[in-house]
């Protein structure tokens, strides 16, 4: 059953990405705590609580799983380094804290939250201590540390719901809540797009000099690598493979129950529900029912009167159709009545608490286990998909560790190991690479490298891995006018179109506060369209403009007042509030306990800000906190490139 971690199936991988998300982003702090402690040294603790350090080597830990699963672009990583050090100092202290007031975590609260979190490795609900130790293991961690982890994660949850008891949210606040949620505006508008300005500037060449020559340091030329890169590709190596049909016969013996197919029907059925009905209707009902089975024994069409008359809105659209059925699906009276039919044979009226059925089996399948001709393409491509991560990895791994023998045998060495070989020239940040396309992996992997380097084994994508040499290095320069004109005439014609845009918004301004706020008028001077909008709440969107959250002050403005000038993805917008439609009060009763509930999460969250804020900073001037940004600023800029 482990070997479904291991397998490259996306179904499977996206399961383990969700199940490893909740357990790394719920505890992304204390993962992989005493990770490498005997080889401490000042210089790799980024941060101290308590006794407790935080180590270079768990931030670089919890940035790959996070990166792994794509929870942050590659680009910010630099960026994100500091947040992740607070996020981890915050959750260390939450649990020093818990710890030091007192709370407990005991064995059977751990075991029910490990329960909850990796349901996954408790199959038909018993524990299985080899799954459990394996499926640890291959995150690099063991079982102490793992539930060392849930335990202060459940001392910190229970600090937390101590502080944030007694939250209060009066009346008057939920109504105010609910009259900014369904207040709704009406804007009448005008718009220009400054980025068609361009369409209609030209610039010469002699221009174009000149503007070089006067910004000379905005043209430079990017640092550029030419490198061999050699794929394993998942499909490839997947094709490669040629499992003995012995193996193949193998593993039918072993799991014959899972090609066993039960008795099965292919059922559809008209239902005329009694539930809830009044006694004196029950009668009316069963003769209803009655009648209309009396139209099928006649030649009716079972589909159209199951549309017009089947109170079962699951099946009635499709006919009554209820597809394959098999014994345990369904309540015992119809299942009886289903298995006896024949193919085509149409039941008497038939009970159930649901009301009365008519059933027609369509089709029959008696039970039956599939033979191995009929499942061996199956099992073949199950048994490579466990298979061919293994292999993929292998001949990578291989490749790498011919090519820091014989950097210069790129081509040699891939046909060895049956790689794909591709040799990129003059390759720049964010270019696509034929085949390959554009590869955040690919730059990050080649960015650090030094000729004749090759880099560690990586992925690409969802399905490559792959390994690069780096064969050449052109550093950054300054261009020269032939090669930077495609850059220097957009850059000229951009900074054109900004004046004629600013010109532009400026002689609209100028109109409207000379004609007061005619839009019409305005609409009409300039050849620019005037547009109203659908009346929009706060939580909504203006038609043509983007999200409320863009015009909060329309608002706030009474029916007449201008909103903007206003600039949403590069186009400005003059706004008029043409009407206030107040909140319908007739619903604030319906919507009261959502309105509630949604402010109480604001204001818990709220809170949880100041208290956690308010701990860390009282915990630093008691000197149980201790941080050092030198270490931070140097593990950050690691991640520059």
């Amino acid at each position: 059953m482990f070997d479904l971690f291991r397998s490259r199936d996306k179904a499977v991988r996206y399961l383990l990405g969700g199940l490893l998300g909740l357990v790394a982003l719920s505890m992304v702090i204390t993962l992989i705590p005493g990770f490498g402690a005997a080889s401490r040294t000042p210089d790799q603790v980024v941060a101290q609580v308590g006794s407790d350090p935080i180590t270079v080597r768990e931030v670089q830990s919890t940035l790959q799983g996070m990166l792994r699963n794509k929870s942050i672009p590659a680009e910010t990583v630099q960026l994100y380094v500091p947040q992740l050090v607070d996020q981890m100092i915050n959750e260390r202290a939450l649990a020093f804290e818990a710890k030091r007031m007192g709370f407990e975590v005991s064995e059977s609260e751990t075991a029910n939250a490990i329960r909850s979190i990796l349901t996954q490795l408790f199959p038909n609900g018993q524990f299985n201590k080899q799954i459990y130790e394996r499926f640890l293991a291959e995150q690099g961690l063991t079982i102490p540390e793992f539930e060392s982890n849930i335990a202060k994660n459940l001392l910190v949850l229970k600090l937390r719901n101590i502080a944030l008891e007694g939250v209060v949210v009066s009346p008057q606040e939920v109504e105010r809540e609910y009259n900014r949620r369904n207040d709704k505006v009406k804007l009448e508008y005008v718009v220009f797009d400054p980025s068609k300005l361009a369409n209609d500037i030209s610039v010469t060449k002699e221009e174009e000099l000149d503007y070089f020559n006067k910004n000379r340091g905005r043209f430079m030329r990017n640092e550029r690598r030419s490198f061999d890169i050699l794929t394993a590709d998942e499909a490839k190596v997947a094709a490669s493979l040629d499992i003995p049909e012995a193996d193949l016969r193998k593993a039918y013996d072993a799991n014959k129950d899972k090609y066993r197919i039960p008795e099965r029907v292919h059922v559809r059925h008209i239902l005329v529900s009694t539930m809830n009905k009044p006694k004196e209707e029950q009668a009316k009902l069963e003769a209803k029912a009655a009648d209309l089975l009396k139209q099928i024994r006649n030649g009716g069409d079972f589909a159209e009167l199951a549309k017009k008359n089947s109170d079962d809105p699951g099946s009635a659209q499709k006919g009554g159709d209820l597809g394959w059925v098999t014994r345990g699906q369904m309540v015992k009276p119809f299942e009886d009545a289903t298995f006896s039919l024949k193919p085509k044979e149409i039941s008497n009226l038939v009970k159930t608490q649901y009301g009365v059925h008519i059933v027609q089996a369509l089709e029959k399948e008696e039970a039956r286990l599939k033979p191995f001709e009929e499942v061996k393409a199956d099992i073949a491509s199950g048994l490579k998909k466990q298979m061919v991560f293994d292999r993929m990895q292998s001949m990578a791994d291989q490749a790498r560790a011919a090519l820091q023998k014989d950097p210069k045998q790129a081509e040699q060495i891939a046909q060895k190991f049956n790689l794909s070989s591709q040799h990129v020239t003059s390759h720049g940040p964010n270019e696509s690479i034929p085949e390959l396309g554009t590869s955040h992996e690919i730059d990050a992997a080649v960015a650090p490298l030094k000729v004749n380097e090759v880099s560690p084994v990586f992925q690409i994508g969802a399905n490559k891995l792959a390994v690069a040499v780096e064969a050449g290095i052109e550093p950054v320069r300054q261009g020269d006018f032939a090669e930077m004109e495609p850059d220097v005439k957009k850059q000229l014609i951009r900074e054109k179109a900004d004046k004629l845009a600013q010109q532009k918004t400026a002689e609209i301004t100028a109109k409207l506060r000379a004609g007061g706020t005619d839009l019409a008028a305005l609409s009409k001077s300039l050849k620019l369209d005037l547009r109203t909008t659908s009346p929009f709440n706060s939580e909504g969107a203006a038609d043509g403009i983007g999200p409320a959250a863009y015009l909060a002050e329309a608002f706030t403005k009474p029916v007449g007042g201008m909103v903007g000038p206003l600039t949403v993805d590069g186009k400005v917008f003059y706004c008029k509030v043409v009407e206030k439609i107040p909140a319908d009060m007739t619903k604030f009763a319906d919507q009261r306990e959502d309105m509630l509930i949604a402010l109480k999460k604001r204001k818990a969250a709220e809170r949880k800000e100041l208290f956690e804020d308010g701990l860390v900073t009282a915990l630093v001037k008691q000197g149980k906190v201790k941080k050092y940004p030198e270490v931070i600023q140097r593990l950050s800029s690691t991640y520059r490139s």
